[in-house]
């Protein structure tokens, strides 16, 4: 009995000693376990349409965009192409964000299982390069946090993000804490914007924390590149 009961006691040490580590490293860094969970997950998400060569235009397609005369219409044309051929839980893109150190592949949704794949692209928003809002959201502690430090983005700082057919450099205009129920952050405001997203504070959902982002400049990749 002296020997069950040490037993016990022993596993239940170990069982407070790993939620004290959990913790720690969740406070410091971001939350271990979904961290994990969110390498597996990645591993599995179709990076098809990250490239042209995995996921070609078609003849129609090509044809169009030849016909199209500035990088700028051609950029427009091949995003809402993209937009219209992308499914949930596709990799769409990639961001990129100096400031705090981050780069992610962006997948296309914005529900609690996409969003455990890497930063989520709002699917009632634009592309980049569509000349509207494009919306991003992300996890804060949980999910490999790729936006845990948003809230050290200030005007001026960059955010780089490429898509297949061009990359977009945003530069950062203001943040802002808004209500959960304020969706009209994602609004379209006239010209190239990005909205970054992700709960505040740091624990808590109760906020959301918005940084806009204004286009400073647009770098044409492949069909985009043609000469006009």
């Amino acid at each position: 009995m002296r020997r069950v009961i040490r037993d016990i006691s022993s596993v239940l040490i170990l069982t407070g000693l790993l939620l004290l580590v959990d913790g720690g490293v969740t406070l410091l860094w971001q939350e271990p376990v979904t961290a994990a969970i969110a390498l597996i997950k990645r591993a599995n998400v179709s990076h098809r349409y990250l490239s042209y060569r995995t996921a070609p235009l078609t003849h129609t397609q090509r044809r169009a965009v030849k016909q199209i005369h500035t990088s700028r219409q051609r950029i427009a044309y091949l995003a809402r192409a993209d937009l219209a051929r992308i499914k949930t839980g596709d990799a769409i893109g990639q961001i990129k964000i100096p400031k705090i150190g981050q780069t992610y592949n962006v997948v296309q949704g914005d529900q609690t299982a996409q969003l455990q794949d890497g930063p989520g692209h709002y699917p009632q928003t634009a592309l980049p390069g569509m000349g509207q809002t494009v919306g991003i959201a992300g996890h804060r502690t949980t999910y490999l946090a790729p936006f845990r430090f948003i809230n050290q983005l200030h005007t001026g700082d960059r955010i780089y993000v490429t898509m297949p057919y061009g990359r977009f450099t945003y530069v950062v205009q203001y943040q802002k804490i808004v209500q959960p129920t304020d969706v009209g952050v994602v609004d379209n405001v006239g010209y190239d914007r990005l909205v970054l997203s992700a709960c505040n504070p740091i624990y808590s959902a109760s906020q959301r924390i918005i940084i806009f982002a204004k286009l400073r400049t647009v770098q044409p990749l492949g069909p985009a590149r043609l000469a006009g």
